[in-house]
């Protein structure tokens, strides 16, 4: 193998050095995200989910009010105004909903992105994500990996079993950078702020044990479709809001079967939240 492959190689690994000391990095004021300062649900959503998680609770809580109600074809409609509520994210996804949408294109809409933005943005400057700069500095250094890695042995000139022994050592480097670049970008503060509220508010079996329609939307945020599917079935069904449908009938429970006009009404869905 050819001596300058393994500077190839060995500038490979540096590259895969600096992203993770780049992505290791947390925000500017993680310091300030203690035990008592819970972010909002929309925000809780968002770390654990995406846009579309954070959408889906502003949705929550917006047809809790009656703001919103499951359209034709698992879509989404506007049903009056937003009701009482100066929450950005919920206002957002309202103001966007001029006709009846799919979940996937209201999240994309102007009105619910700009909203969803601002409210990432003040969990990155919360420590909660990644600073921007350093991620996208990090995935352009991991897209460099590869072409460092095995565009190298070309370069230099490598042939037969040196080529075949450059291209095993560019392997590895490769695999880590793909592994990285699966990563989220929440920071290791919202992970653990995610894992303690789990073990703090556990979903709880039945819908009739919660009475408090602002925890509805907390444990949609946590845990997204099997909570859906527990208090919400007909409106997340109906609406196209979960993931995999069937969680529906998997997680109903039998008295909300048998009853079926109320499967959204009753403890848990009503009451706007405080």
């Amino acid at each position: 193998m050819p001596t300058g492959t393994w500077w190839f190689i060995g500038a490979a690994w540096a590259e895969l050095l600096l992203a993770a000391l780049l992505l290791r990095s947390g925000g500017t004021r993680s310091e300030e995200t203690g035990e008592g300062a819970v972010p909002p649900p929309q925000a809780l959503a968002l770390l654990r989910g995406g846009r579309r998680a954070a959408v889906t609770v502003a949705l929550v809580a917006l047809h809790q009010r009656g703001a919103v109600a499951a359209g034709r074809k698992h879509t989404i409609r506007a049903n009056g105004g937003p009701g009482r509520t100066r929450d950005p994210v919920q206002l957002g996804v309202h103001g966007a909903l001029h006709r009846a949408l799919a979940l996937r294109a209201l999240a994309l809409r102007p009105e619910a992105r700009r909203a969803v933005d601002a409210l990432r943005g003040e969990l990155r400057e919360a420590g909660l994500l990644r600073p921007l700069v350093r991620l996208w500095a990090a995935r352009v250094l991991l897209g460099c990996v590869p072409l460092t890695a095995l565009a190298g042995p070309f370069l230099t000139g490598a042939e037969d079993a040196g080529l075949a022994g450059a291209l095993a050592a560019g392997v590895p480097p490769v695999l880590v950078a793909v592994v990285l670049l699966r990563l989220p970008d929440t920071t290791k503060t919202a992970r653990r702020l995610l894992s303690g509220l789990r073990e703090r508010y556990p979903l709880p079996a039945h819908r009739r044990e919660v009475t408090d329609g602002r925890l509805v939307q907390l444990y949609v945020a946590l845990y997204g479709d099997p909570a859906l599917a527990l208090f919400l079935p007909r409106f997340s069904r109906d609406g196209g809001l979960l993931d995999r449908p069937q969680e529906v009938d998997r997680n109903r429970p039998r008295e909300v079967a048998r009853n079926r006009p109320s499967a959204d009404g009753g403890p848990g869905a009503g009451g706007p939240p405080r």
